[in-house]
């Protein structure tokens, strides 16, 4: 009889930490997913803040923001973006340094997860 108990106990202990295992790895692809989106939100419009500053607007401003989402996609972390909008700016005549940069990028992820709230 104990054993039957013991049988019963483990499987419903087993259940349980499987549920909460799913339900740990479920918040994390979601989390991951928020934070991707987030990003590629703040990369468009850090994309269109830098085309305003370089005096572009319309087409060209969105095409330009299309091209720093899709800069982020060259390596893990911001350093990708940074570059590309930096060079981008400096090629323009327009000086501002990473720091700067950085400072706007803080702030437009900031705007964005506050939209996402």
């Amino acid at each position: 009889m104990t054993n039957i108990i013991d049988k019963f106990v483990r499987k419903a202990d087993m259940s349980g930490f499987d549920d909460r295992k799913k339900g740990m790895e479920a918040k994390h692809v979601h989390d991951e997913q928020v934070k991707f989106k987030a990003s590629a939100k703040r990369n468009k419009l850090l994309g269109l803040w830098a085309a305003e500053q370089m005096g572009m607007d319309g087409e060209e401003a969105e095409r330009f923001a299309k091209e720093v989402i899709h800069s982020d996609f060259e390596e893990p972390g911001d350093d990708d973006v940074l570059r590309m909008v930096e060079g981008a700016l400096a090629k323009h005549g327009i000086e501002i340094t990473s720091t700067q940069l950085r400072a706007e990028m803080d702030r437009l992820m900031t705007k964005v997860m506050e939209e996402l709230s």
